[in-house]
């Protein structure tokens, strides 16, 4: 299986999808994607990131569709189809993460909707993150 992005999600059959975030063991900030060396705080001095699977649900923050391809290097479909793209603030942790919505358009989605993670493939096969409707 190949990842879109290496270190940033995974699958499990139990759980399906996870974003990988990291937490400031200093401090307890949460960020996305991970980053290592320092904490994202500027207030804080804490330099241990420890890697934590974030929720998978949580509710629209804002949303938009893409209705033309984007350039290269992206690689669209042929015939390109307009790609729906929501901003979902995680339960729990509260960060905003930007990511595909699968099987909804921007007409079925509406801020503070649920929607939880879930995966699919890109245009030219790489796995990646995706919204989906929350079941």
């Amino acid at each position: 299986m190949t990842y879109a992005i290496d270190g940033w999600f995974a699958l499990s059959p139990e759980d399906g999808a996870h974003l990988l975030g990291t937490r400031c063991t200093a401090c307890g900030t949460v960020c996305f994607p991970p980053r290592h060396g320092s904490c994202p705080n500027p207030r804080c001095p804490g330099t241990d990131m420890e890697v934590l699977p974030l929720p998978r649900r949580g509710r629209v923050w804002s949303y938009t569709n893409a209705c033309y391809p984007p350039p290269a290097p992206y690689v669209a479909a042929e015939p390109y189809e307009p790609v729906t793209l929501a901003a979902v603030e995680l339960d729990e942790v509260g960060i905003v993460v930007l990511g595909q919505v699968k099987g909804l358009t921007v007409d079925q989605l509406e801020v503070g909707m649920e929607l939880e993670l879930t995966s699919g493939p890109l245009a030219d096969g790489p796995l990646v993150w995706m919204w989906g409707r929350a079941s």
